[in-house]
C-alpha cells in the first residue's frame, strides 16, 4: 500500500488536528487506497506574529508551505503536499467604519501546483481590536487576556472564544484546508477552468 505524507508547517496541536480531520474527506480521491501520514515541521511565516490583512495572511500561510517544498529537497523527505496555516486578522474600511475580521488560510502545493482555501471570517470585537491592531499585542496574548484564560489558541483558539464554542480553530482551519485542496481532489474542474483560460 503506497503511504502519502503530508508535510505540515507547524507542530501545534489545533494545525495538526485541522489537516487529520480534512483529510478524509478527500484523500481517496486524489490517490485511492492510499495510507496518509502527516508530518509537522516548525516554520517561519515570514510576516509579523499576527498578520493584519488577507494579503499577509495568505503570504504567510505560503510562506510556510514553501519553506517545506526548500525543506523537504535538503532531507531527502518523500513529501507529497506541503501545508501552510496561518491565522490573522483582515483590516476593512466599509461605510465610514473599520471593521476587523479574524480569518485562517491555508496554502497547498505539491511542490508544482498551488492553491489557497480560506476558513470564512468572524467579527472581531472592540476591545480585541484596540488591543491587536492598535497596541501590537499578539493575538494568542490577547485572547488570552480578554477571554480570562491561558493556552487558547492551543485549545478553542480565538474562533472558539468567539463563536461560543460552535467553531473552534480546529475546524475554522479544517475548512481552509479542504478549500485549499479542491484542485487536487476535484481535478475535472479546475483542469477544465485551465483548459479554458489557454483557448
Amino acid at each position: 500500500m503506497e503511504t502519502v505524507i503530508v508535510a505540515v508547517a507547524s507542530k501545534r496541536q489545533p494545525k495538526l488536528g485541522a489537516v487529520a480531520a480534512a483529510l478524509p474527506s478527500f484523500s481517496h480521491q486524489i490517490f485511492p487506497g492510499a495510507a496518509w501520514e502527516i508530518a509537522g515541521e516548525e516554520t517561519s511565516s515570514g510576516v509579523r506574529h499576527t498578520p493584519l490583512s488577507k494579503e499577509e495572511i495568505m503570504q504567510g500561510a505560503k510562506n510556510r508551505a514553501e519553506f517545506l517544498v526548500k525543506l523537504a529537497a535538503e532531507k531527502r523527505a518523500d513529501w507529497k503536499f506541503f501545508v501552510g496555516l496561518e491565522g490573522g486578522l483582515d483590516v476593512v474600511q466599509k461605510d465610514g467604519r473599520r471593521w476587523v475580521f479574524l480569518e485562517n488560510w491555508a496554502y497547498v502545493t505539491d511542490g508544482l501546483r498551488g492553491a489557497f482555501g480560506g476558513s470564512g471570517s468572524v467579527l472581531m470585537p472592540e476591545p480585541l481590536v484596540r488591543s491587536v491592531v492598535d497596541e501590537g499585542q499578539e493575538l494568542g496574548h490577547a485572547i488570552d487576556i480578554f477571554a480570562g484564560g491561558r493556552g487558547i489558541r492551543d485549545a478553542e483558539g480565538a474562533w472558539g472564544i468567539l463563536t461560543g464554542g460552535r467553531i473552534t480553530r480546529q475546524e475554522a482551519f479544517r475548512v481552509a484546508i479542504i478549500n485549499a485542496f479542491s484542485p487536487f481532489y476535484n481535478r475535472a474542474a479546475y483542469d477544465a477552468e485551465r483548459a479554458a483560460a489557454n483557448e
